[in-house]
């Protein structure tokens, strides 16, 4: 079989690198080799109920992501804040909220940290003072990804109640690990671009149905109304060169193709990359130096209570282990605030406990921040995880991520690990599968540039 671009890996890289290749004019077939699409972000049917792997929000900073759901039909299926607002949950009954107001950026948060409880009138000012010292930094200077962000924070001596109360309440959620483990590029990439640079970039958004119906359904309808050829279950064991372009050896089939862009996690990339092929910093290298991107993991608690529990759609913990809780009763024919997901992210501490150690654990934990959950009675108490959920955006790990090209024309890397100078988001993976897409695509014979979108992606 041939193919003019084949595209390894049928996450939101690939989908988009593919439907971008397509919407080029090329013939594209796109190999995965799961029974879905979608990549990281998924759902699980447990007996009547579609559970997702994790929360995976977005925010309106995410202007490409939001671009990939326009263009694979998914726009009208996800919530979008028509302003910040973040309710609190305290372990000793504290309610308040973050919210952000219509000034421009950075005073748009003024209000809400002046009335922020959870700091102390020096807190505040400590917190005030380090943002604005973060808004002068460049997260692409390479200097910042050789520090943690918390030994950045601790010049403005920041306490641990401000890390918890701010810094690590947006900080662990976006970037999987906490500031004492994080880049300081990487977190002043999500605190400027997320927080501080626009009043209104860091609106969440949700989706409001199953990942499954958001992303692959949608996805599989929209690469075949482009063209792309989708085979699914179709684990591809070798990619090498030939004279005429490239071999892809899946499930016993040799595949060639002139053009080939590999959208996998970072350490399928290490098994499949060609020798020679990997660039860092513009330098040949052996590709098992992707290994030291390493993998943080996440865990997601799904609980349904016999009553409402919860009485808004999302909200922080603060005081405890449970970080963010999200109400995900309405897809499921729940009455609100019935059905809680509670996300864990950087879960080193948990990915390892038992269903019945995580239930121990965290039942008291929800009543705590939940007091109508103290008197509830849970029907259903499922796990799910994800060990490798994301590489860690540790300091150092900025000189480990390749960008699109390789050393071999052709042949290009697409991922939420690559450099997009984003964490691992689905924003990156977004725009590191329209980037390898544009690296390729010369290969093809597509010099003229793609024309600047007049629709979305």
């Amino acid at each position: 079989m041939s193919a003019r671009m084949v595209v390894i890996g049928g996450g939101l890289a690939g989908i988009t690198a593919a439907l971008t290749a397509a919407d080029a004019g090329v013939e594209v077939t796109l190999l995965e080799g799961r029974p879905r699409l979608g990549g990281a972000t998924f759902s699980l049917r447990r007996d009547d109920m579609w559970l997702d792997n994790g929360q995976h929000v977005f925010l309106r900073c995410c202007t490409e992501y939001i671009s990939f759901l326009e263009r694979i039909g998914s726009a009208d299926k996800v919530y979008l804040q028509p302003r910040l607002d973040v309710p609190v949950r305290t372990t000793w009954g504290t309610r308040t909220r973050l919210t952000r107001s219509a000034l421009p950026a950075p005073f748009h948060l003024s209000s809400a940290l002046a009335r922020y409880p959870l700091l102390t009138m020096a807190g505040r000012a400590r917190v005030g003072l380090a943002a604005l010292a973060l808004r002068r930094l460049d997260p692409t200077d390479p200097a910042l990804d050789e520090l943690t962000f918390a030994a950045w924070l601790d010049r403005f001596g920041v306490t641990a109640r401000e890390h918890e109360a701010m810094w690590d309440l947006i900080g662990i959620a976006t970037l999987n690990l906490p500031a004492t483990e994080a880049s300081l590029g990487m977190a002043v990439k999500v605190f400027r671009t997320g927080v501080l640079d626009r009043n209104d970039g860091a609106d969440i958004g949700w989706s409001l149905v199953p990942l499954q119906e958001l992303h692959g359904d949608a996805a599989t309808r929209a690469l075949a109304r482009a063209g792309v050829r989708v085979r699914l279950r179709a684990r591809v064991d070798a990619l090498d060169t030939c004279a005429d372009g490239f071999t892809i050896a899946a499930d016993g089939e040799r595949i060639e193709a002139d053009a080939v862009v590999l959208a996998v996690p970072h350490y399928d990339a290490a098994r499949l990359l060609p020798a020679g092929a990997l660039l860092l910093e513009g330098v040949r290298a052996d590709p098992t130096l992707l290994a030291g991107l390493g993998t943080s993991p996440i865990v997601n608690l799904h609980v349904v209570y016999d009553r409402p529990v919860l009485d808004v759609p999302l909200a922080a913990g603060i005081g405890g282990p449970v970080q963010w809780m999200f109400d995900r009763s309405a897809g499921h024919g729940l009455e609100a605030g019935r059905y809680v997901a509670v996300s864990l992210s950087a879960a080193g501490h948990e990915i390892d406990l038992t269903s019945a150690q995580l239930r121990d654990r965290f039942v008291p934990e929800l009543a705590r921040v939940l007091p109508a959950a103290g008197d509830a009675r849970i029907e259903r108490f499922v796990v799910t995880k994800e060990r490798a959920a994301t590489f860690r955006p540790a300091p150092g790990s900025g000189r480990l991520r390749p960008g699109p090209r390789t050393a071999i024309p052709g042949l290009a890397l697409a991922g939420a690990w690559t450099a997009t100078g984003w964490p691992a988001t689905m924003e990156g993976a977004v725009r590191s599968g329209r980037s390898a897409a544009h690296e390729a695509l010369p290969h093809l014979g597509r010099t003229r540039a793609i024309p600047e979108r007049t629709t979305p992606l």
